[in-house]
C-alpha cells in the first residue's frame, strides 16, 4: 500500500455476553467480531461486505472506538485508541466519525437541521457566528440550500435526508467516515447521487472511508479494496479488480453468483449455499463456513484456514482455494459482472449535484 495508512486494525476481537434469566446470568458468548485485521490509506475505500450478522457493523465501531473491543487494537495515524486518555479520544472525534444507515433514525426530529449540524461544532469550540457559516457551507457541499437549516428531518425525503447525515459527518473536516449501509435503505436512482457525492467529497477532501455495504453493484462502483467477511472473519481481501476478475473464496463465489444477470434467458454457473448462516454463540471447528461450503473436506474441520496474502495483495482464508476456485468460478464471472457493469453505468451517469425531489 503506497499512500500512509490512516487506520490499522490488529486482530480485533468482539464478543458480546448471552444473559439470559431475571438476573441477567451470562450463558454464552456471541462471537460478533473474531481475529479481523486490515489497513485503510489516506484517501481510499475500503468496503467491508458480507451476508446480515456477518460483522460489518460491528466491526466499524469497534474501527472509530464506539465499541470497546475485548482484544485487539486500532491506530488512527499511528495512534492506538485503546490507550488514549477521554480527553485525548475527544479531540480526536472530529476526524473520526460515522454515516449511519438509516439517515431518519439517526436525526432528532426535535431539532432543526441547522441545530444537527451546530451539535459537532459547539462541542468542538467553534464560536456561534462561525457555527452559522459553517452549516452553510457544508449544507452547499452536499447540494442543499442554505435556507434547509431551519427545517425538521420529517420535512425531508429519505435521499435529502442521508445528504444531511453526510454534512453532519461532515461538519468538523473528518479524515476517516464509517459508511454503514449509507445507501441501503434508498432507491436505486437515489443511490447513484450519494454515491456519487461520496465519491466527489473524498476527491476534494482526500477522506478516507470504511464502507459497509451488502450491494455489490456499489462497492464495485465506489470500493478501492474490499474486504467479505462470514461468521466475524475476513475470508478474502483484495483490490476490487482482482476480487471481481477472480474470486477465489468459495463464499466470495457465492455472493456474486446472487447477482441477477441481465438476460434471464441465459444460462449461469451457480454457487449454491447449503444450510443457514451458524449460529455465531456456537461458531463451526475449523473452517467456519465449512458447513455451507460445496468443497468442504475432512482438514477444514480440523483447522482454521489463516487468512494468506498472495503477495500481489490478494489475500484468501481456504486450504484449497487453488485447486477449487479458479477453474469453477471464473467461466461465470464475466456473466456476473455484466449486471454489476450495468448498475454501474446508472451510477456514472447519475449526477451528484441535489435534485429536490430526493
Amino acid at each position: 500500500m503506497s499512500a500512509a495508512v490512516v487506520l490499522r486494525a490488529t486482530s480485533l476481537v468482539k464478543h458480546f455476553p448471552i444473559r439470559r434469566g431475571l438476573f441477567g446470568r451470562t450463558s454464552g458468548m456471541v462471537q460478533a467480531v473474531d481475529g479481523v485485521s486490515f489497513e485503510v490509506a489516506k484517501g481510499e475505500t475500503l468496503a467491508l461486505v458480507g451476508e446480515s450478522g456477518c460483522g460489518k457493523s460491528t466491526t466499524g465501531r469497534l474501527a472509530l472506538r464506539l465499541l470497546e473491543p475485548t482484544s485487539g487494537s486500532v491506530e488512527f495515524e499511528g495512534r492506538d485508541l485503546g490507550t488514549l486518555s477521554d480527553s485525548a479520544l475527544r479531540e480526536l472525534r472530529g476526524a473520526l466519525t460515522i454515516i449511519f444507515q438509516d439517515p431518519f433514525a439517526s436525526l432528532n426530529p426535535r431539532m432543526t437541521v441547522g441545530q444537527t449540524l451546530e451539535e459537532p461544532l459547539m462541542l468542538h469550540g467553534l464560536a456561534e457566528g462561525g457555527r452559522r457559516a459553517r452549516v452553510a457551507e457544508i449544507l452547499a457541499l452536499v447540494g442543499l440550500p442554505r435556507e434547509y437549516a431551519r427545517r425538521y428531518p420529517h420535512e425531508f425525503s429519505g435521499g435529502q435526508r442521508q445528504r444531511i447525515g453526510i454534512a453532519r459527518a461532515l461538519a468538523v473536516e473528518p479524515r476517516l467516515i464509517v459508511c454503514d449501509e449509507p445507501v441501503s435503505a434508498l432507491d436505486v436512482s437515489i443511490q447513484a447521487q450519494v454515491v456519487n457525492l461520496l465519491r466527489d467529497l473524498q476527491s476534494r477532501f482526500g477522506l478516507s472511508y470504511v464502507f459497509i455495504a451488502h450491494d455489490l453493484a456499489v462497492v464495485k462502483f465506489i470500493a478501492t479494496r474490499v474486504a467479505v467477511m462470514y461468521l466475524g472473519r475476513i475470508v478474502e481481501l483484495a483490490d476490487k479488480r482482482a476480487l471481481f476478475r477472480e474470486p477465489r473464496h468459495p463464499y466470495t463465489q457465492a455472493l456474486l453468483a446472487a447477482v441477477p444477470v441481465p438476460d434471464p434467458a441465459r444460462r449461469r454457473s451457480r454457487v449454491l449455499l447449503q444450510g443457514d448462516v451458524p449460529n455465531p454463540a456456537n461458531p463451526p471447528s475449523g473452517c467456519r463456513f465449512r458447513t455451507r461450503c460445496p468443497h468442504a473436506r475432512p482438514r477444514c474441520a480440523e483447522e482454521s484456514p489463516p487468512l494468506v496474502a498472495d503477495g500481489a495483495g490478494h489475500a484468501v482464508a481456504c486450504h484449497f482455494w487453488r485447486e477449487v476456485a479458479p477453474a469453477k468460478a471464473n467461466a461465470a464471472v464475466a456473466l456476473r459482472n455484466e449486471r454489476l457493469e450495468a448498475l454501474q453505468a446508472a451510477f456514472r451517469s447519475s449526477p451528484s449535484t441535489m435534485l429536490h425531489s430526493t
